[in-house]
C-alpha cells in the first residue's frame, strides 16, 4: 500500500500514512486536534480543513458552501488521502503555540510480531509432525504373498528409510480396498513422534498421490470467542480463519457461572456439548472457503484457559473455584478427535495445550510458545489483557507467571456507556485545550454509541495530561464548559450530545467509569510489579514486552503507561503478537519441536498466586491513582506533566 505525507498547518507537523487515510484519522496520528463530535459521519460539520495542496477524495458534503468547496475546503472526517498533502486548520481552531505543548503526543501503537514459517525452516525448528509419503507397491503375487500391512511396512522401510513404525487399526480396516481400487499406489500419512527414536504411526491411507494435500487445524477455545485457522502444511500458509461466539455464553458468562452450571445434572454434557458445536461450525466454514476435503485434515490442535479446556473434555471443573483451586490435571494425552466429537476422520489426534494452573491455562502456555520468549536470552514480559490478565517473566533459562482479575472495563463492562470494540464504539479521542471541545473517531466512522476499551484509555489519558482530570480522576469544576457537569450528583464529561449520537442520549464519560478504569488497570500493573519483586527484577531489567489478546493491538502504548495500566518503558520494546493462543496452536501445527519443548517449558513455570503474595495488595493500592501514587516511577510523563504546566501558567500570565 502505498504511503503519503500530510504537513498539517499552522501546526508545522507531518506525518506519513497509507494511502486512504481520511485526514482526520491522520490528524489524530500527529496529534493535531480538529473538532469532530460525531465520531467521524460527516453529519456536525466541526472538521472544515483548507486542502492547501495535494489530493484528496471526497469530503464535499452540504455543510460546505459553493465559496468554501472552490477554494479547497473539505470535511476532514470524509476526505480520503490520494497523494501527499498540505492541510491547514481554520483559524478558529488555532491556538496560541504555548498551549499547543498539551496537545496530545502522536499516536505509538506495539509493533506487530507474525510467525515466520520460513524462520522456522532456518533456525531448524522445521520437524512436521505430520507426513505423507506417495507409495507405488509391488502387486501380491503367488511368489510374493505378504500381508498388505506388511507390504507397506515393509516398502517404507525399505524405499523411505522409515523405521518403528505402527499401523493403526483404522487403516489396517480400510488398506486392502484402497490398495486394489488404486492399484496400489497410494499415499500414506504418518504421525511423527514428538520424542526421536520412538514409534511413527502410519494414521491413513488414501488411493493415489494426495501428498499435495496434507492439512491441519489450531483452535483457540476463549470464554467468549473460539477462532479457528486451517493450515497448509507444506507451505505454512493460513488458508482459512473464522470465529464465533462460544455458545457456552447462553449458560454464563464468566468461567465461574460456567462451572457452577457444570456443577447441575447434565450441566457438563451441555456445555461439552455446545462448545464442540462452535469447534465443529468454524471447522465446517474453513473447509467450505478454502475447499479442502475433511480427509486431509490430519491434526488438530486446541489451547484454552484451564476452565476451556476442561469443558471441552468433558472434565469436570468444579475443584477450579474451590480453595486451594486445584485443575483435574495440568497435561493431557494426545486424543482422538472422533472421541470429543470433533467432526474429523477417524485418523485425526487432537493435542490440547497443557495448564499451568488454575488461572493461568494453555492458552497462556500456547502464547509463550508462538511467540518465542521460551527460546531467547532478552528478559520478557508476555501480557495478555483481558477481563483476566495472565503475566509471564522470564527467558529461555526460567520462567514465572500470574494471574489477576481486572474486571470488564477493558471490554467495555462496568462503563455507562461502555461497550464492546464493533461499529460505532468510540475508539480514538482528542480535546482541544482552549474550547474543550471533543474530537471523537469511532470504528466504522459512524455517529458514536459508546465506548469501547481502547479509546476509553485513550480518554482518561488525555483528560489526565490536559489537568481536566486529577491524579484520581475527579474532573476540575473550575473549567469553563458545558461538557463538564454534574447529573443526579455524578459529576461527567459530554463526549457528543444526544443529536450526533446513534442512540439519541448524550454520551458521557463519568468520575465513577474513570474509577473502574483505575481499578482495572492497577490490578494489572500491580500484577506485573508484585511478579517482577517476586523473582528479584524491577521495571528495568525488562528488555522486552509482549501484548497478547485482542484488545492489545488497539492499545495506545503513550497513553497506557500515562494512567499507569504498563510500566513507562521505550515503546519499541512493546510488541504484539494477536492471539498468542492461537498463534501458539497454529505453530505446534507445524512443528514437533514445540510439541517437544512445551513439556519442558510448563515444568518450569513457576506460578505465583497473588492473592497469597503479601505485597500485591500494597502494589495494587499505590496504583490506584493516575498513574500511580509515586509519579517518580514514571519520569518521562512526570517531566511533560511539569513542562506542559509551566507553558499553562506562563501563558495565563
Amino acid at each position: 500500500m502505498k504511503g503519503y505525507t500530510v504537513r498539517f498547518l499552522p501546526h508545522d507537523k507531518t506525518i506519513t500514512v497509507d494511502e486512504g487515510t481520511t485526514v482526520l484519522r491522520a490528524a489524530m496520528a500527529a496529534g493535531v486536534h480538529i473538532n469532530a463530535s460525531c465520531g467521524g459521519e460527516g453529519v456536525c460539520g466541526k472538521c472544515r480543513v483548507l486542502i492547501e495542496t495535494g489530493a484528496v477524495e471526497g469530503g464535499i458534503t452540504e455543510k460546505l458552501s459553493r465559496q468554501d468547496i472552490e477554494q479547497g475546503y473539505r470535511q476532514a472526517c470524509l476526505s480520503t488521502i490520494r497523494g501527499d498533502l498540505t492541510v491547514r486548520i481554520p483559524v478558529e481552531s488555532v491556538v496560541d503555540a504555548s498551549i499547543l505543548n498539551m496537545q496530545s503526543t502522536p499516536r505509538r501503537m506495539a509493533g506487530i510480531q507474525e510467525p515466520d514459517f520460513n524462520e522456522l525452516k532456518e533456525q531448524g525448528l522445521f520437524l512436521p509432525p505430520v507426513e505423507k509419503k506417495y507409495l507405488e507397491l509391488p502387486e501380491p503375487s503367488h511368489q510374493d504373498n505378504l500381508p498388505d500391512v506388511s507390504r507397506l511396512i515393509g516398502f517404507l522401510k525399505l524405499e523411505h528409510d522409515e523405521h518403528r513404525l505402527v499401523v493403526s487399526l483404522p487403516v489396517i480396516r480400510k488398506l486392502p480396498g484402497i490398495l486394489r481400487q488404486s492399484g496400489f499406489k497410494i499415499t500414506a500419512t504418518l504421525a511423527r513422534p514428538v520424542h526421536p527414536g520412538r514409534k511413527t504411526h502410519i494414521i491413513n491411507v488414501q488411493p493415489g498421490d494426495t501428498t499435495d494435500r496434507n492439512y491441519a487445524i489450531a483452535i483457540d477455545i476463549g470464554t467468549t470467542t473460539v477462532y479457528g485457522q486451517l493450515i497448509d502444511l507444506i507451505t505454512g500458509n493460513v488458508l482459512a480463519q473464522f470465529g464465533d461466539f462460544n455458545a457456552q455464553i447462553s449458560y454464563g458468562e464468566d468461567v465461574i457461572s460456567r462451572i457452577m452450571y457444570a456443577e447441575k445434572p447434565g450441566g457438563l454434557d451441555k456445555l461439552h456439548e455446545v462448545v464442540i458445536g462452535t469447534i465443529n461450525g468454524i471447522i465446517a466454514k474453513m473447509l467450505k472457503k478454502s475447499g479442502i476435503d475433511r480427509d486431509d485434515v490430519n491434526a488438530i490442535t486446541l489451547a484454552g484457559n484451564t476452565t476451556m479446556t476442561q469443558l471441552m473434555l468433558k472434565v469436570d471443573p468444579r475443584y477450579i473455584r474451590r480453595s486451594p483451586y486445584v485443575p483435574a490435571s495440568t497435561i493431557y494425552p494426545p486424543i482422538m478427535a472422533k472421541s470429543l466429537d470433533f467432526e474429523l476422520g477417524d485418523h485425526v489426534t487432537a493435542l490440547v495445550y497443557p495448564q499451568i494452573s488454575s488461572y493461568v491455562g494453555g492458552d497462556i502456555v500456547s502464547g509463550v510458545m508462538g511467540s518465542g520468549m521460551y527460546r531467547t536470552e532478552e528478559l520478557t514480559l508476555y501480557l495478555d489483557i483481558g477481563t483476566n490478565a495472565e503475566i509471564v517473566i522470564g527467558n529461555k533459562d526460567w520462567l514465572a507467571c500470574a494471574a489477576c482479575s481486572a474486571g470488564p472495563a477493558f471490554e467495555g463492562g462496568g462503563i455507562t456507556f461502555g461497550m464492546r470494540a464493533t461499529k460505532g464504539a468510540i475508539e480514538d479521542f482528542s480535546i482541544d485545550p482552549i474550547t474543550l471541545e471533543p474530537m471523537n473517531i469511532t470504528i466504522g466512522n459512524v455517529r458514536p454509541k459508546g465506548i469501547c476499551g481502547s479509546g476509553l484509555i485513550i480518554m482518561v489519558a488525555t483528560l489526565f495530561e490536559m489537568g481536566i482530570i486529577d491524579n484520581k480522576g475527579k474532573f476540575n469544576r473550575d473549567l469553563k464548559t458545558p461538557r463538564i457537569r454534574e447529573t443526579e450528583g455524578i459529576v461527567e464529561y459530554v463526549l457528543a450530545f444526544a443529536e450526533n449520537t446513534q442512540i439519541d442520549r448524550d454520551i458521557v464519560l463519568t468520575e465513577p467509569d474513570i474509577d473502574n478504569l483505575i481499578r482495572a488497570k492497577g490490578a494489572i500493573y500491580s500484577g506485573c510489579m508484585t511478579l517482577l519483586e517476586e523473582v528479584g527484577l524491577n521495571v528495568n531489567d525488562l528488555q522486552r514486552i509482549i501484548l497478547a489478546g485482542g484488545f492489545g493491538s488497539y492499545v495506545d502504548l503513550a497513553k497506557a503507561m500515562v494512567i499507569g495500566l504498563l510500566p513507562e518503558v521505550n515503546p519499541d520494546q512493546v510488541t504484539y503478537v494477536g492471539n498468542g493462543s492461537l498463534m501458539g496452536a497454529r505453530m505446534s501445527s507445524l512443528t514437533n519441536r514445540i510439541r517437544r519443548d512445551v513439556v519442558d517449558v510448563t515444568k518450569r513455570m513457576t506460578n505465583f498466586e497473588l492473592s497469597e503474595t503479601r505485597s500485591y495488595m500494597d502494589n495494587y493500592v499505590a496504583a490506584l491513582f493516575l498513574p500511580h501514587t509515586d509519579i517518580n516511577k514514571f519520569p518521562k510523563l512526570k517531566a511533560r506533566l511539569e513542562s506542559r504546566g509551566k507553558s499553562h501558567r506562563e501563558h495565563l500570565s
